[in-house]
């Protein structure tokens, strides 16, 4: 199978159907979530993804923005320009063949007018050792983008800084983003960088906590306090306000501690893509 294919299927599935570990934290919220609207709201999430897989329908009527993070081995023989026109391809016809809403605009501002195809994405190039090709691809909704955020904080701040930030974020955004939510928190880098840690962020295995043991106490620290908030599923109260909580992190300036908080809704939709060497391209 093509890689555009490949693409093209992971895609249709995603908008479906959850990956199993996510499906997983919000069964466990329901199990664990004693208000009773904020249970309801979990209940109609758990039935509405039960029909989504029985109908082939998307989970969800915002399907998203195309975010792709695609990993390239340094000596992958695949030409950018072959994977790109792949990616292309491939999320054009997902959205052809699947019930993909159109939701994509050609500029911000003036006419807003829509493409009818979802494209561009937006694609984030990363070069790692091998030959191999990763492609990792968020379908972001909006109602939990527009919460994002990104601040600049004060160096010394420490670790405190960061929680009470990241609190002060998701206190604003409240029921907005359709939780219970997924947060991912850049750190480092610059201002535009941690927004791009932050979405990456995102990617990892909810089953995988931060590789350095330090900010994975942190990602614990942070969701314990979110969950102290009592925004709860759907904005309606509750113990669980978000399900899971992601850092990536990166070397930064001695004057600065940039942070970005990206939020992904209960759709936390992606899909994993890797070609190795001598397969079809």
């Amino acid at each position: 199978m093509k890689l555009a294919e490949r693409i093209q299927d992971a895609l249709m599935h995603a908008v479906v159907e959850l990956d199993e570990p996510v499906l997983d934290l919000i069964k466990r919220a329901y199990g664990q979530e004693e208000r009773e609207p904020a249970k309801a709201v979990l209940d109609a999430i758990l039935k509405n993804l039960e029909l989504a897989k029985e109908t082939g329908l998307p989970m969800c009527q915002d399907t998203g923005l195309f975010l792709v993070f695609a990993d390239v081995g340094r000596t992958c023989p695949l030409s950018l320009g072959s994977i790109e026109a792949s990616i292309m391809e491939g999320c054009e016809t997902a959205v052809q063949q699947a019930y993909f809403r159109r939701s994509i605009v050609a500029e911000p501002v003036f006419d807003r007018t829509n493409t009818q195809n979802n494209l561009p994405p937006a694609i984030w190039w990363n070069l790692v050792e091998g030959s191999g090709l990763t492609l990792r691809i968020l379908l972001k909704g909006f109602g939990s983008e527009n919460c994002s955020s990104v601040r600049m904080l004060n160096p010394t701040g420490g670790k405190e800084a960061v929680v009470e930030a990241v609190m002060q974020i998701v206190q604003k955004a409240g029921g907005k983003p359709c939780p219970p939510i997924f947060v991912g928190v850049g750190l480092g880098g610059t201002m535009d960088r941690a927004a791009y840690l932050s979405k990456r962020a995102l990617l990892r295995d909810v089953r995988e906590a931060n590789s350095d043991e330090r900010y994975a106490a942190l990602e614990q620290e942070i969701l314990a306090a979110i969950q102290t908030l009592g925004i709860g599923s759907g904005g309606l109260g509750g113990s669980i306000t978000a399900l899971h909580v992601a850092i990536e992190q990166e070397s930064t300036h001695i004057a600065g501690l940039p942070l970005a908080v990206s939020i992904n809704c209960w759709a936390d939709r992606k899909a994993t893509i890797m070609w190795k060497e001598g397969e079809d391209a």
